[in-house]
């Protein structure tokens, strides 16, 4: 969305204060546990843009809270896998033997948006140190939520995933749909389904050398996410809070409830056909 349009979608400048208190009228509480899924430009117009979003959702959860992203980094994937353009042949080697190795506390996310790359660069905020799948939190809990991120099953039990359960967290759509809500992947993996095992590698630093780490995980998949996600507001309307903010649709997901029910709606459906 450009700056005209974005521009248009608002009535007057969308602020701090104004964010804030949109949040807070969803149902955003101080001291919660919150994992955060969002689009900048779905806001509309953001006086101080990715800042003033991650400000905004620091006074809503507040420091006895604890303020969640995903910081994923899918150019550590396998270039010989890309699709979205493909790489030449002859550039994948060089791809894999040059590429600076992972460090959290610099290395970008891709395809993210702007707010959570905003967000793993504040000061005060942890990431993990999973070279495809980190996440980064802030407050009270930041420091168990992402640390000892397993290099295997990356979003499964021993992911930042799994810490947000185990408090009780909820997730915020923020101008997103559940196409991209990374929660549904812990559902996948404690779903009894099959799932076809995958050997990965990335580049990562350790005692100040590059080193290349090989892990173990399961090949996962959001194509029917979004079904799945409907499926959860239809019949568990109790677990999930919408309101505007700013001038994105938000949605509030007690992050549990949705997790225990993907599990049962995968083994109903990823075995034949993934219906609602």
């Amino acid at each position: 969305m450009g700056e005209q349009a974005a521009l248009e979608r608002v009535t007057d400048p969308v602020t701090v204060d104004t964010l804030a208190s949109d949040l807070r009228a969803l149902g955003v509480e101080a001291g919660e546990t919150l994992l955060v899924h969002s689009s900048l430009s779905a806001l509309g117009w953001v006086a101080g843009d990715a800042q003033a979003v991650v400000d905004a959702l620091r006074e809503a959860v507040t420091a006895d809270g604890t303020l969640v992203m995903p910081t994923h980094t899918p150019q550590y994937t396998d270039p010989e896998d890309w699709s979205n353009p493909p790489v030449p042949a002859d550039w994948v080697d060089t791809i894999r033997d040059e590429r600076p190795p992972f460090r959290p506390e610099v290395t970008p996310t891709r395809g993210m948006g702007a707010i959570p790359e905003c967000f793993r660069g504040y000061p005060d905020v942890r990431r993990s140190a999973h070279p495809l799948y980190s996440f980064a939190a802030w407050g009270s809990e930041a420091e168990a939520v992402v640390e000892d991120h397993e290099l295997t099953y990356a979003m499964g039990e021993g992911s930042p995933l799994a810490r947000v359960y185990e408090r009780d967290g909820r997730v915020l759509l923020l101008g997103v749909g559940h196409d991209v809500n990374t929660s549904l992947h812990l559902g996948e993996y404690r779903a009894d389904i099959d799932a076809d095992p995958v050997t990965r590698e990335a580049p990562v630093r350790r005692d100040g050398e590059r080193t290349t780490v090989t892990f173990e995980d399961v090949e996962t998949s959001t194509d029917d996410f979004a079904t799945l996600g409907g499926a959860f507001e239809d019949r568990q309307e109790d677990a999930v809070a919408r309101d505007t903010v700013g001038a994105a649709g938000a949605r509030l997901v007690d992050q549990p409830a949705l997790v225990d029910f993907a599990v049962d709606w995968f083994e109903d459906y990823r075995a034949g056909d993934a219906g609602g």
